[in-house]
């Protein structure tokens, strides 16, 4: 018995209300589709069906299994449109509003890499740290910092909120390397300015806090601003680790303090994409996004992460909807 085929033909049989109904929508000989409910119901072990001369009507064991397989089959059949979609060309625009930091340190850098594998999309980017309705402004992708107020939209995760503290290697040389927070009281700091971050810089180690005063020439409320003075030497600065990656890798930048977590603020500061819906997300849309995941996490793979079970997946689900329990 194909047990997927005889799942489909059960789903048909309780629309239909016959055999024969059944049959005739599938293109199935009325005996077949006998065949399939009796192999089924074999397998299962369970009637599905109270069959008589006049009405064929679902069991309470079956009334359980459709409300299982009916859903499942509903999305292998999404899953099988979503793979056959990727025979076709992907194309078109799409709006994008970025975080400053994060579209100029990391999505934009890396720009050409995605359109060079998509050529027929457009990118339209807007580098902003409002938090705009996407709907209303026909955004289709979002990068957002910090806390999701809006439950409408779908977000998934892009980087934790960890933070790293580092300067230029040139800076370093003059001026040493801090081996403990309580170091910075003798180095120039770049000062994140705003309502919730206090000149202070904190750090964790094990199950002890430390709290550091920092002083600085440069303070601003652009972390751009305290990545492009780092790179000049002006001094330390702390940011999120995603923003100094490609810095450190290429010897612009240089972490310090490695021993220590350091953070500014107890409020959420990771980063999310954050789009309007997921079901019939367009495809051009999708690829963005898995692009924008593994752009900020290369440990990521699509194989992880799935919103369609396979047909495999399915199968077993429904026969343990199906099945009774032994005894």
């Amino acid at each position: 018995m194909d047990e997927l085929t005889a799942i489909r033909v059960f789903v048909k049989v309780a629309e239909a209300g016959s055999f024969s109904e059944a049959g005739r929508r599938l293109d199935m000989a009325t005996s077949s589709v006998s065949r399939q409910i009796n192999a089924l119901e074999e397998s299962l072990g369970v009637r599905l069906f109270k069959r008589s001369t006049r009405n064929l009507v679902l069991t309470e064991a079956g009334q359980t299994y459709l409300v299982s397989v009916d859903p499942a089959l509903r999305q292998l059949e999404l899953a099988r449109r979503s793979a056959h979609s990727y025979q076709r060309t992907i194309s078109g625009s799409i709006r994008v509003h970025a975080r400053t930091s994060a579209g100029t340190e990391v999505i934009v850098p890396a720009l050409s890499s995605f359109l060079e594998r998509y050529p027929d999309i457009e990118i339209d980017i807007t580098l902003t740290d409002e938090r705009v309705d996407l709907l209303a402004n026909g955004v289709d992708v979002a990068v957002w910092l910090g806390k999701l107020e809006d439950s409408s939209m779908v977000a998934r995760s892009l980087s934790g909120s960890r933070r790293v503290v580092c300067g230029s290697p040139d800076y370093l040389r003059r001026y040493g390397v801090p081996t403990k927070p309580e170091d910075l009281l003798n180095h120039s700091c770049l000062i994140y300015q705003q309502h919730n971050y206090s000149k202070e810089w904190r750090f964790r180690k094990d199950d002890e806090s430390v709290t550091v005063p920092v002083t600085g020439r440069l303070r601003t409320p652009n972390s751009v601003v305290l990545m492009a003075g780092a790179k000049q030497g002006l001094g330390l600065v702390m940011l999120q680790d995603w923003m100094v990656r490609q810095s450190e890798e290429e010897g612009i930048l240089q972490t310090v303090l490695r021993d220590y977590e350091a953070f500014p603020t107890e409020s959420d500061t990771s980063l999310y994409v954050v789009y309007p819906q997921r079901q019939g997300l367009p495809l051009k849309v999708r690829v963005f996004i898995d692009f924008l995941v593994q752009l900020f996490d290369p440990e990521w793979k699509a194989s992880h992460e799935t919103d369609v079970p396979t047909a495999a997946c399915l199968i077993q689900m429904a026969h343990s909807a199906g099945r009774k329990p032994k005894r």
